[in-house]
């Protein structure tokens, strides 16, 4: 009989190697390998001694088309993120740093919808029950009818839920702190949180009830664990925001019944997380109008159209190598667009150290926003402030054209609802902001365009730069 093959696998990231090493070479763990014996096939039949199986009935594409019945939760931004509610027998992932508001989010959440009179369960791996009651008085919820329990054990947090008759919605708090008895690991690895995982998918397709676990991420911004979790859940949202920032946006990554990339915006208060209904005036803030390297981006969230403060500040280098801190945007994006700006412009910034921030904590990943980037830059290097009422957006191509983008009128109607008269966007899509009650349109057809637009706004300064 062949002997059983032998892998090592690491127990933090769930990496597999052939030989035994004492650190693992994809996290950079330690003493974290451990040895499984994989079970070859029987000599002779190869995959013919795997168990004969039942055919399953195969149906075609057509259906009814109706949509999973979704429960609202009663905060409409979180409503938003999933794709309009909580689906029954699904599994949502949520994750983001420590105290970011994670755990309170799911209990302001779990207690509007244990007042509808529906029964919810908040099972804490890492506080005492004292301890979320506490947090449960602090946000005024202490009267809500929440069913409340601090365990980690696996099987008795499954014992736990099983004598609750048709639970709603289940909490997890959180997925790394789960352990089974029956795998010999510690809490936290890989084949804890696989298990963890599983048990509470199973559970969420056999009782009908909606499953929200909870997940901490490592230090490069991922859920801890191997990324196995994500797939086998069906939604994932993760919490972005600094501590420093009274602002959170929850995003959702993946999601099998709604949208990606949609966002709910919320403030931290005393009272706990509250809704932004209209988060464009708050990522826009109040605005100088003297004031150099500010320029407004029209961008879209998901669905969302958003209105976001882009501030640049270019000032002279006495370093071999100028510094290029970004905040909020893509440090890649902005080197191309400061070499188009140098290539095909004549506007040179390598002995000047530049800066790049997203007011309010927001993180804009479309390269849309390259037009508001360069605008902002040649306001601060040129000291030219550029209109209070203007929205800019447009990619920025290699050759220093400008390309147009996705859902134009759609940003160009959040920008005339917030009083914005003017939009300076590629000349391509100058035509779709007709039906849109915005005053002036300027189209752009490349970046070189743009500085003879700033010439224009009453200063030779963007002349000066260009001519050096």
């Amino acid at each position: 009989m062949a002997k059983p093959r032998k892998t090592y696998v690491c127990q933090a990231c769930g990496a597999v190697t052939v030989k035994w090493a004492g650190r693992c070479d994809n996290c950079g763990t330690w003493n974290s390998i451990v040895e499984k014996a994989v079970n070859p096939p029987l000599p002779g039949r190869g995959h013919a001694s795997q168990p004969k199986g039942e055919a399953a009935a195969l149906v075609g594409l057509e259906g009814d088309g109706a949509t999973p019945p979704r429960r609202s939760c009663g905060v409409s931004e979180l409503d938003r993120v999933t794709g309009g509610g909580l689906v029954a027998g699904s599994v949502i992932l949520i994750g983001g740093d420590p105290g970011i508001g994670k755990s309170t989010l799911v209990l302001q959440a779990l207690a509007k919808i244990a007042e509808q009179g529906e029964p919810v369960i908040y099972i804490s791996g890492e506080e005492a029950v004292a301890q979320v009651q506490l947090r449960a008085k602090r946000l005024n919820l202490a009267n809500a009818p929440v069913l409340l329990a601090a365990q980690t054990n696996l099987g008795d947090i499954l014992a736990t839920i099983g004598g609750v008759e048709r639970p709603c919605v289940i909490a997890v708090d959180s997925i790394q702190t789960l352990w089974s008895p029956s795998i010999d690991a510690a809490p936290g690895t890989v084949s804890q949180l696989r298990a963890g995982t599983e048990a509470m998918v199973r559970l969420a397709k056999s009782r009908g009830a909606c499953v929200l676990l909870i997940g901490h991420v490592t230090k490069e911004g991922q859920i801890a664990g191997p990324r196995l979790i994500e797939h086998m859940v069906d939604t994932v949202l993760y919490f972005e925001g600094d501590r420093g920032h009274q602002y959170r946006i929850v995003r959702a990554v993946k999601n099998r019944f709604g949208p990606t990339d949609e966002i709910g915006v919320f403030e931290m208060s005393d009272s706990g997380l509250c809704e932004v209904t209209n988060p464009s005036r708050l990522f826009i803030g109040n605005r100088d109008e003297k004031a150099v390297g500010s320029a407004i981006f029209a961008g879209i969230e998901g669905t969302r159209p958003l209105l976001v403060e882009v501030q640049a500040l270019i000032s002279p280098s006495t370093l071999g190598t100028p510094r290029r801190a970004v905040v909020g945007w893509d440090a890649s994006r902005l080197a191309m667009v400061l070499a188009v700006l140098e290539a095909h412009c004549g506007v040179s910034m390598a002995n000047r150290d530049v800066y790049l921030n997203v007011a309010g904590g927001l993180r804009i990943r479309e390269p849309a926003a390259d037009l508001a980037v360069a605008a902002a830059l040649l306001s601060s290097l040129t000291a030219t402030p550029l209109p209070l009422h203007a929205a800019f957006f447009g990619e920025v191509g290699l050759s220093g054209s400008l390309r147009p983008v996705t859902l134009a009128k759609a940003r160009l109607k959040e920008a005339a609802k917030l009083g914005f008269t003017m939009a300076v966007v590629p000349s391509a899509i100058v035509d779709q902001g007709r039906d849109v009650a915005m005053p002036k349109i300027h189209g752009l057809s490349g970046l070189s365009a743009l500085i003879d637009w700033m010439r224009k706004l009453g200063s030779n300064a963007v002349a000066n730069e260009v001519d050096r």
